[in-house]
């Protein structure tokens, strides 16, 4: 294989890579999302600067995606902040569990997704039929659990398309070089574009997070139930653009 040819290829094993080149286009994917009132100073332990905490919210997300362009039909799971940067209001995936190894590859290495390997499902009640439910299982155990009214009061999809398009979403993005040491160290922000929100309902929720070592998800616990959105939509993940280098900085 030539210089040239090993400076084309865009990921490893450079010859069977684990996820294809983009655009990344998302068919029906399914949401199912409680924010929940959660404590202030567990917030400002987990959002690096130079976003900022302004509110005690978090959003539980739990998101089926049958028809993935390049990643495949997954289900996922994690946690969402609203921060600000310069001012500005905005989204930070602090959390991201998934059963399937191409988006976990590639979400961390083009973007910096913070994805880890677990088992999320979302469905409706099978046996009472009347309520959609969430849960996350790393390993053995369940971590979290959630719970909301199958399509129990309908919502205007314009406003949360347009949320969706206008919202910028933070992530950091982490590399070590080989020695260990940080090679690459930077807050990354990612639009997603040509969004349609097929319908949209919320309607009674509840949340339950349980401990654990290497899913901490409970670390911002549970203090009350802010509303629950269960929505589906088609859109384009984007790719992102570097806001902050924190190596630079140091420099």
């Amino acid at each position: 294989m030539k210089i040239d040819e090993v400076k084309s290829r865009f990921a490893m094993p450079i010859t069977s890579p684990s996820f294809a080149l983009g655009p990344y286009r998302f068919r029906s994917r399914e949401y199912l999302i409680v924010d929940y009132e959660t404590d202030m100073d567990a917030l400002r332990r987990v959002v690096p600067e130079p976003l900022e905490v302004y509110k005690p919210v978090v959003r539980y997300e739990f998101i089926k995606m049958p028809d993935s362009d390049g990643f495949g039909s997954y289900d996922e799971s994690g946690q969402v902040i609203p921060v600000t940067f310069h001012g500005k209001p905005g989204n930070y995936v602090h959390s991201m569990y998934l059963d399937d190894l191409s988006p976990i590859v590639g979400g961390r290495e083009i973007w910096g997704f913070p994805k880890k390997y677990g088992q999320p499902e979302m469905r409706v009640d099978a046996v009472s039929k009347d309520c959609c439910i969430g849960m996350l299982k790393y390993g053995e155990l369940e971590v979290a659990r959630a719970t909301m009214a199958y399509k129990w009061q309908r919502l205007d999809t314009e406003p949360l398309c347009r949320a969706m398009l206008e919202t910028p979403n933070f992530l950091m993005k982490v590399i070590p070089d080989v020695d260990g040491t940080p090679k690459i160290c930077q807050l990354v922000q990612y639009p997603l574009l040509d969004v349609t929100v097929k319908e949209a309902w919320t309607g009674p929720a509840s949340l339950q997070l349980f401990s654990h070592c290497m899913a901490p998800v409970a670390d911002l616990p549970v203090k009350g139930i802010v509303g629950a959105v269960h929505y589906i939509s088609d859109l384009t993940l984007g790719l992102g653009e570097v806001v902050f280098d924190y190596l630079k900085e140091q420099g």
